[in-house]
């Protein structure tokens, strides 16, 4: 298989191959099966091996006949869920949601910090949108600071942002106050898209999402998973949430047998089986606690906190990554997930899924192999020749200067260097930092960046994640001031055109404000059946 492993990888540019593919190149004595994954982001504890053999008794029913209509299995999903009907949107997977958001949702442009899941960037750019790249600082653990993004966003005009909570690949969360408090002052953008996918695997609050609020709301989508959190990539089944005029929007373009026989049959299996699957999201948090401890402890390997079923890992100095991959996975049989080819990353870091202990000290030993050799003070292997084709530093800045110009330049330096001009005497993020108002002030135009002035590189990140101790829990962020409400759109904004940019100030396509609308919609809630709703979702156990 080692023959092959450079060209498999080389040929999928923006993810890893599939684990078919890897598979069928798998001539290596080891009977047709496939690594220990720890690189796709699925739950490993759930579907239980029980409610795997009933699937395989069902599978010559499932995979014969057509599956019942999407609306019948978005009203099954939604009854567990307690989420009206008329607010959801189920797909063949996140991906396919994605693609709708951006052709009936995205005009102009989009806005989206990196690194970040890959179709974030790539799907509107292909549909020829601009799209501004807000850089996460590795000085800072990748963490999302929102009113430095808000300002971004107010300083390269884009009508629609993207935040994805927890983050992939770094696993970096926001409170869901936070989150509400910059969709308050992003009121008038055309759109705000907050993709929870990986949300059912984070514990820093009881409640963390805001699909209650994306239902009051104008402009305010949230994308969640099911493959992800069920185990089940394979399916490919998704859904979004928003209020029912963007919801029947994204529905109305969806055929009408979008979803398989498979999606149908888990969908409906759910019911029985809450108290299972709240279990298995329970032992994955512990699982990345002991993960985390364990990798922690090889000499210049950082880990950074994550709220998702990965981690994020910065490899020792003169690691190369896709040397590290090809090693794993030709010497160990363990798929790992090289972040070079992820923009905002490089091929330092790797993202490794969380697994069950057994996997995790085969993961722990091959990389002490790799690394370090037979002893633990051996020398970290240099770059190796032949990898060019990863995606690095360079061709990440080149890529994003090409697309940002000098905005995001300029706000990178800004953001990386002490004492520069608007920063230096900004707190730190999640400290209070007040986001701009919904109709700031204009804002003066940004100065420009001579092109050979390369930006100030950040300061190392000091050190990996305390083990094995928990990282503490950050406190709930204290009650915003209440922000003063946008006033109603003009009557001109009811008749504002389909093409060209919103004006500032003015609610997305003339709707009313969050603040105007908060605590009114109006929908009946579904009755509880037992099955943790979505905002809570999986939270018991």
């Amino acid at each position: 298989m080692s023959g092959n492993v450079t060209s498999l990888f080389r040929s999928t540019a923006a993810h890893s191959p599939s684990m078919a593919a890897l598979t069928r190149e798998g001539g290596d004595g080891s009977g047709g099966a496939g690594p220990v994954d720890f690189c796709i982001p699925c739950n490993p504890y759930f579907p239980t091996p029980a409610m795997f053999d009933e699937m395989a008794v069902r599978l010559r029913d499932i995979i014969t006949y057509y599956p019942s209509s999407a609306d019948t299995i978005t009203a099954e999903l939604c009854s567990l869920l307690q989420l009206p009907p008329q607010c959801v949107a189920m797909g063949n997977g996140s991906t396919e949601l994605i693609t709708w958001i951006d052709h009936l949702l995205v005009r102009e442009s989009l806005a989206v910090p990196v690194p970040t899941f890959g179709r974030w960037t790539d799907q509107p750019m292909e549909t020829g949108k601009r799209v501004d790249m807000f850089p996460l600082q590795e000085s800072g653990g990748f963490a999302l600071d929102l009113a430095r993004y808000a300002e971004f966003i107010r300083a390269r005009g884009t009508r629609v942002a993207v935040i994805c909570n927890p983050n992939n690949p770094d696993g970096g969360y926001l409170h869901k106050q936070a989150l509400v408090q910059f969709m308050d002052a992003m009121a008038d953008l055309d759109l705000v898209v907050v993709d929870e996918s990986f949300l059912e695997f984070a514990d820093a609050e009881a409640e963390p999402s805001v699909v209650q609020e994306a239902m009051l709301r104008p402009n305010v989508v949230v994308l969640r998973s099911l493959g992800k959190n069920f185990g089940l990539h394979g399916i490919r089944f998704g859904y979004l949430v928003a209020n029912p005029a963007l919801a029947g929007k994204v529905r109305a373009m969806l055929p009408k047998w979008n979803l398989n026989s498979f999606a149908e049959h888990v969908v409906f299996m759910l019911r029985d089986h809450g108290a299972e699957y709240a279990q298995s999201l329970h032992q994955v948090r512990r699982d990345r606690l002991e993960m985390a401890g364990q990798l922690s402890a090889l000499p210049g390997l950082t880990v950074y906190p994550s709220q998702g079923n990965f981690l994020f890992v910065r490899l020792p100095v003169g690691a190369e990554g896709t040397v590290v991959r090809d090693r794993m996975l030709t010497e160990h049989r363990v798929l790992v997930r090289e972040c070079g080819n992820k923009i905002g990353s490089s091929s330092r870091f790797l993202r490794l899924v969380v697994r069950p202990q057994t996997d995790v000290h085969r993961l722990v030993s091959g990389l002490e192999q790799v690394l370090y050799g037979t002893g633990r003070e051996a020398a970290v292997p240099g770059p190796a020749t032949g990898t060019g084709y990863s995606s690095g530093t360079a061709a990440i800045d080149r890529l994003m200067s090409q697309t940002n110009g000098a905005g995001v330049r300029a706000l990178t330096a800004q953001t990386a260097g002490a004492g520069a001009p608007g920063f230096a005497d900004a707190p730190a993020a999640g400290t209070g930092m007040p986001l701009p108002a919904a109709v700031p002030p204009p804002a003066p135009p940004l100065p420009q960046v001579p092109q050979p002035a390369p930006a100030p590189q950040p300061a190392p990140y000091p050190g990996p994640v305390p083990v094995p101790h928990p990282a503490p829990v950050p406190q709930p962020m204290p009650a915003p001031a209440p922000m003063p409400m946008p006033a109603p759109a003009p009557a001109a904004a009811a008749a504002y055109p389909p093409v060209g940019p919103t004006p500032p100030g003015v609610p997305a396509h003339g709707g009313l404000t969050a603040a105007q609308v908060r605590g009114t919609n109006g929908l009946e809630s579904v009755p509880a059946t037992g099955w943790p709703n979505a905002a809570g979702m999986g939270r018991a156990g």
